[in-house]
């Protein structure tokens, strides 16, 4: 069956109703619309890594196939604290597969095993095209609410390391 899903436009921009005590501070639209840019990009990578996790093949397997985990696990906190602050500020956080499918800005992820060697250049651009989206929309996040782009702050110091740790795999010395 070969259905196509239509993604509701714009995804994840609705509100939720107040409740009792959550009088607290509402999204705007570009905030809800820049966090969910971000928590796109964050569900995207997690699975990105995994794929590559599963199908990783060559030398420094081991290594390579652990330290995806450490990214995975990054990418799914981070989603998640996202989502989570999205849902504080009353916007609704969209992580359905069709939504991430349509907005995600990471490369495509090949089929099928995958060469450690190139698979840490590939999930070095995935990490990089994670890190590139928060700072693309940080200014932003920083001037509608500080304590959002704190959240941002922190992802992107975790995931800069990871890349980091994933190139250097690949390097040789000067």
């Amino acid at each position: 069956m070969n259905e196509t899903v239509t993604v509701p436009q714009p995804a994840g921009a609705a509100r939720t109703r107040p409740e009792n005590a959550e009088g607290g501070f509402l999204a705007g639209d570009a905030l809800a619309k820049n966090l969910q840019s971000v928590l796109v990009d964050l569900t995207a990578l997690s699975l990105v890594g995994k794929q590559a996790h599963w199908n990783i093949v060559g030398p420094n397997f081991r290594d390579l196939h652990l330290n995806l985990d450490e990214v995975v696990d990054i990418a799914r906190e981070s989603s998640d604290d996202v989502a989570e602050r999205m849902r504080a500020l009353h916007a609704t956080p969209d992580g359905r597969p069709a939504v991430v499918a349509e907005q995600s800005s990471l490369p495509a992820f090949p089929a099928g095993e995958v060469l450690t060697t190139d698979a840490i250049d590939l999930m070095t651009r995935a990490v990089e095209a994670t890190v590139a989206t928060m700072r693309e929309v940080h200014d932003e996040v920083d001037e509608a609410d500080p304590t959002s782009a704190d959240i941002l702050h922190g992802v992107i110091e975790k995931l800069e390391q990871q890349a980091w740790f994933l190139s250097a795999e690949n390097r040789r010395p000067a």
